[in-house]
Parts: C-alpha cells; structure tokens; sequence
C-alpha cells in the first residue's frame, strides 16, 4: 500500500495571502508560500498545514444552513485555552461572530474568517 499524507486543508478565497495572514494571527504558524493565488501555513514541527487558493468568484457559505444558500461544506475546529483572549484575537484579527453552543461540556463560538468560511473555537470541559 503507498504511503498517503495529508498535508494540508486547502480554503478557496479572493485573497490567498490576506486569509493566510488571518490564520496565522491565530494560529502563529510561520507563512511558508506567500505568491497572489497561493499560499501556505505549516506548524515549525512540519504536521500538517493550511493553504489558501485563489477562487476570484468565491462565494461565501451561509452560516446557519439556509435552503437555496451557498452551503458550507466544511469548517475549522480551532481547540484554545482561553476562549475570550482567543475570541478576541479572532475579532481584532477580522472574524466576524456567527453564534455559539455548549455540547456536552466543551463551549463553542462559531465566526467567519475574513473569506466567509466558518470555524469553531472551542474549549473542552
């Protein structure tokens, strides 16, 4: 059987080098790529990373689901240790706050990146 990695989760948006620096503000990966319709963030330790690629007619998903809407077809879980230092970086950084929940204990804010795809961040019980 060949040896298959995943290397990276790859997001489609109008601004690969602006959603690339979003990310990195949160997560603090170093950019690896930096071109105008590619670029890369992988963790120093070389695990698997985040590209962002550019899609000029990007159409953001709605978030909630609703019917006849562009749907979101997948989001980032971003586990934190301090969800309002995390939420507010997130903010500052340009997210825009989509809603929350509480599931069996973890603590859960939903936002939109810059590019209009979701993400979770989350604290665990």
């Amino acid at each position: 059987m060949p040896r298959v990695v995943l290397t990276a989760t790859v997001l489609g948006t109008p601004d690969p080098r602006g959603l690339a620096r979003f990310y990195q503000r949160l997560l603090g990966w170093p950019l690896r790529d930096d071109a105008p319709e590619w670029a890369t963030l992988r963790p120093t330790d070389g695990s698997t990373g985040l590209s962002f690629q550019l899609e000029a007619d990007h159409v953001p998903p709605v978030w909630p689901p609703a019917p006849g809407a562009q749907q979101m077809q997948q989001h980032l879980d971003l586990e934190v240790d301090d969800l309002d230092a995390a939420c507010a970086l997130a903010e500052e950084a340009g997210a825009r706050p989509l809603g929350g929940h509480e599931e069996d204990g973890e603590v859960v804010r939903v936002y939109a990146d810059p590019a209009g795809h979701p993400f979770c961040l989350f604290t665990r019980a």
